[in-house]
């Protein structure tokens, strides 16, 4: 179990993957669709979602030509009751997470690390 919390939460480290999953909360996705607002490379794009599959973030199918992504939200679903066990947080709100998270980047990064 540790080991899948670990990468579902390496997954959600990076700000690029929250907004694919951000999207992918909309509907199912063509990858040539999720990478269309990033200024990045498809091979790129093609990283993160091998990322996100690997933590059973999403999955990604091939249907015809076309492969697409989507949402598998119990994997989340761990790492959130996993949170809740602290008692000092109420289910997750992935955006206040986000923005707590911002906030306090800026100060590591000041203090050295």
């Amino acid at each position: 179990m540790t080991q899948d919390i670990d990468q579902v939460f390496a997954a959600l480290s990076d700000p690029t993957r929250r907004a694919i999953l951000a999207m992918l909360l909309e509907d199912d996705m063509a990858v040539t669709d999720v990478a269309d607002p990033f200024e990045m490379s498809l091979a790129a794009i093609s990283k993160h979602l091998t990322v996100l599959t690997n933590a059973g973030l999403i999955s990604q199918e091939k249907r015809g030509r076309v492969k697409w992504c989507k949402l598998e939200p119990d994997a989340m679903r761990e790492a959130s009751v996993w949170m809740q066990g602290f008692g000092q947080f109420e289910p997750v709100n992935l955006d206040a997470f986000e923005r707590f998270l911002a906030a306090e980047m800026p100060q590591n990064e000041k203090d050295g690390g």
